[in-house]
């Protein structure tokens, strides 16, 4: 959610599979998904932060969609096993970058313009994630999502030089 005790969706729920902190075979990460995909994803391509209605952050409603956001679907989709949704939505994105293949943070779909900072590195990040995630077996999606093992040394054995 947006914040403790909100009822408000937030897209930064998307990293808990990314990270790890659930798998996304889990069935809180797939309602999760399905609830983003219907509140917050515009046109099938651009997913906004949180629902911009009287968000409660002192900024106006209607922001445009955070494009590093619509990037974590993309990775969301891959570890769903979406890969035709995943390559398309990817695609997609990818189109919208300018005649320098950059990306501003924002994109607003009503007028098709890029918005706030620009160039935007969280957005490049998102694009070469989702890139190498759909270009390898395992990309950095699969790799921070599967469970870790712990790292365990042993203990050198007393008297051994």
């Amino acid at each position: 959610m947006q914040a403790y005790g909100s009822k408000r969706l937030d897209a930064s729920l998307l990293l808990i599979p990314l990270v790890g902190f659930l798998p996304a075979a889990d069935p809180r990460v797939q309602e999760t998904l399905r609830a983003i995909e219907d509140k917050l994803l515009i046109d099938g391509e651009f997913v906004l932060r949180y629902e911009t209605e009287n968000p409660g952050d002192g900024l106006p409603p209607g922001e445009g969609a955070f494009l590093a956001c619509s990037f974590w679907l993309v990775d969301n989709y891959i570890l769903q096993g979406r890969d035709a949704e995943a390559r398309k939505l990817f695609d997609r994105l990818l189109s919208r970058c300018n005649d320098l293949g950059l990306l501003a943070e924002e994109f607003d779909p009503l007028s098709g313009r890029m918005l706030g900072n620009f160039p935007q590195a969280y957005s490049h990040v998102g694009l070469i994630n989702s890139a190498l995630s759909l270009s390898r077996e395992m990309g950095p999606a699969g790799e921070r999502a599967k469970p870790q093992q712990p790292h365990v040394t042993a203990a050198p054995a007393v008297g051994a030089e």
